[in-house]
């Protein structure tokens, strides 16, 4: 049987990740991203523990993880907007290509985070 597979374009949509100390810093940085229409959507997952080197220190210390579903398009205004927002002098921000994905949801990210500018 010979499928025609669904081919999506590479870098079309990107999924960011962040971390921020709390949950209500979490979900207001969230609702922000999605408001100004820099993501479609942002899971707010819970809260982990993070181990890393800061200045020299090994750290720990309890995060809540955002994944941030946008474009690249939207994403210098996403930067922009998680920059001035983060309490973290050097935030997490990692934007991952998404190379495959359900079209009609795909389409839907697009259109979330089109704006008139764009």
């Amino acid at each position: 049987m010979n499928r025609t597979p669904t081919v999506i374009e590479m870098n079309e949509i990107l999924l960011v990740i962040t971390n921020l100390p709390d949950a209500p810093s979490a979900e207001k940085l969230a609702r922000q991203l999605v408001e100004a229409r820099a993501a479609a959507c942002v899971n707010q997952l819970a809260p982990c523990t993070s181990t890393y080197r800061w200045q020299g220190n090994i750290e720990t210390a309890t995060e809540v993880p955002l994944l941030i579903k946008t474009t690249p398009d939207a994403y210098p205004r996403l930067e922009k907007l998680i920059r001035a927002a983060h309490p973290y002098e050097l935030p997490e921000i990692i934007a991952v290509p998404v190379t495959a994905g359900l079209p009609a949801y795909l389409d839907w990210v697009n259109g979330q985070t089109t704006t008139s500018e764009d």
